[in-house]
């Protein structure tokens, strides 16, 4: 800088100077005022983010509480959802035991009505049936008096043994009347069977599976009820929270502050030379034109300096604006988790409600299927009846076989027995005559009239109920007796005979 001042030069420069001077001074304005703004920013930062802090403590808290509530809803939905999973459960097994149990009446069933019954086997009366059978058709009750037929198979009907083998010595054996083989028209087991009691017995079955039906379905859609519920409650809370990093804010507002430090020092310092050369200016200092011009080149990054500060400040603003929307985030979120815990104490004392009916409901549910199998007991006793039917029914018909053969063999001996007691009169007969004629002209005509009476089969058949002659009552002394003379007089004859022949 020259020493020696010029008039000339010092008017030239002073305007020039005053225009850096104010220029300079307008842009330590700028820098103070944008120091200042970024010093409040970076203190409302720092409460910002102390608020933050407790806001995300708060929020993770109140998070928590909110999960372990529906978890603890989860809980109560999955318990009910089992209650009912058990009571279906019992009532799939009763549905099944049921099943198999109609199914095994229907098969007894079918099978009775594939087995006829001949007619002769008809009763008139239903009364006279286990299981309530229809009266007989018009061809077994045709009698005045409305009793039933006797049977077709029975050749005497209303006949003791005893008069039925009278009529067999005296008539022989009867044929065997012919059966009618068109079995179309022939009854079945199945028609002896009370259809419309065991039609009562599958009602009452069914309306108590649909009374039962009805007490579940009062607590049907607990479980879903509560799933949705629960579901849409998770969807909208917002279980995890995106904290920013405070240290990483703070550094970087520090960063930028501390940058902004430096350049307002520059604007500070670059202002007292502006200033001071204006004085010395003032003073006649006359400045060389290379000195002139490194002012104008300093005063010509000024704003540069001030963009940078300006970067600076936006960078502290930015983060700032950061914090604040975090902060937002958090208030917004810890005031969505309050709603939510308010509806999770309104949904408990719901699930309270939900329990109370749902132990009801299987209280009843319980009592009710304890009560539906004592009534499957129903059908397994009808089909323990009718297997026991058919069974004895099996071993009627096998009996009445067993008594046919029988019948049959009497048959072969009363036959045997008819030709043997023919033979036997007829020896007797002859026997008879041949005494008749050889001792019956000496004996006087008063004495022993049924001695000439021939033998008959009726003499040796002690239930015949006709009269018939009897004989006469011989003592064992006369017998005796007249053995000895026979015997005597025979020797007599004998010594004669022989005498006669010498």
């Amino acid at each position: 800088m020259a020493a020696t001042p010029a008039d000339g030069n010092i008017k030239t420069e002073q305007p020039h100077l005053v225009s850096l001077v104010l220029q300079s001074k307008k842009a330590l304005q700028q820098g103070e005022q944008l120091c200042t703004r970024a010093r409040t920013v970076s203190s409302e930062s720092a409460q910002t983010s102390i608020d933050l802090m407790a806001l995300d403590a708060k929020l993770k808290w109140v998070t928590d509480a909110v999960v372990e509530q529906l978890k603890l809803a989860a809980a109560v939905a999955k318990s009910i959802e089992e209650k009912r999973a058990r009571l279906e459960k019992q009532t799939d097994e009763w549905d099944t035991m049921r099943n198999s149990r109609v199914d095994a009446l229907d098969s007894i069933l079918e099978s009775l009505g594939s087995q006829v019954v001949p007619p002769s086997f008809h009763v008139a009366s239903s009364d006279s049936s286990l299981f309530g059978s229809q009266p007989g058709t018009d061809d077994e009750v045709d009698q005045p008096n409305g009793e039933p037929k006797p049977p077709q198979d029975d050749p005497f009907p209303g006949q003791s043994p005893t008069e039925t083998l009278r009529n067999v010595l005296r008539n022989g054996l009867p044929k065997h009347h012919r059966r009618s083989s068109d079995r179309s028209k022939w009854k079945t087991l199945r028609d002896f069977v009370d259809e419309r009691a065991i039609e009562g017995v599958l009602d009452t079955i069914e309306n108590d599976r649909v009374a039962l039906d009805k007490i579940m379905s009062r607590t049907s859609r607990y479980p879903e009820d509560l799933t949705k519920t629960i579901t849409d409650i998770r969807t909208n809370v917002a279980t995890e929270f995106t904290m920013p990093s405070i240290v990483a804010v703070v550094t970087s507002q520090e960063d930028a502050s501390a940058n902004m430090a430096t350049l307002l020092t520059n604007l500070a310092h670059h202002y007292d030379q502006i200033v001071d050369v204006l004085h010395e200016s003032e003073a006649g200092t006359v400045f060389d034109p290379s000195e002139i011009e490194d002012m104008n080149r300093d005063t010509d990054e000024l704003p540069r300096v001030i963009s940078d500060l300006e970067q600076n400040m936006s960078s502290i603003q930015t983060s700032h604006e950061q914090l604040l929307t975090s902060k937002q985030q958090a208030l917004q979120l810890l005031k969505t988790q309050k709603d939510t815990l308010d509806d999770l104490e309104v949904l408990g004392d719901v699930m309270q409600d939900m329990l109370t009916h749902q132990e009801t409901v299987e209280s009843q549910s319980m009592e009710h299927i304890a009560d539906m199998h004592v009534s499957l007991g129903a059908i397994e006793d009808l089909h323990v009846r009718f297997t026991s039917y058919e069974y004895s029914y099996s071993k009627l018909l096998l009996e009445l076989g067993r008594r046919k053969q029988y019948k049959e063999a009497a048959e072969k001996v009363v036959e045997g027995m008819l030709s043997q007691l023919e033979a036997m009169v007829e020896e007797e007969r002859q026997r008879r005559e041949s005494f008749n004629a050889e001792y019956g002209d000496h004996l006087p005509s008063d004495v022993c009239l049924s001695i000439q009476n021939l033998p008959t089969r009726w003499e040796v058949v002690p239930w015949n109920h006709e009269p018939i002659e009897t004989l006469p009552e011989v003592d064992a002394d006369l017998l005796k007796e007249a053995n000895a003379r026979i015997q005597s007089a025979e020797a007599n004859l004998t010594n004669i005979s022989s005498s006669q022949s010498l």
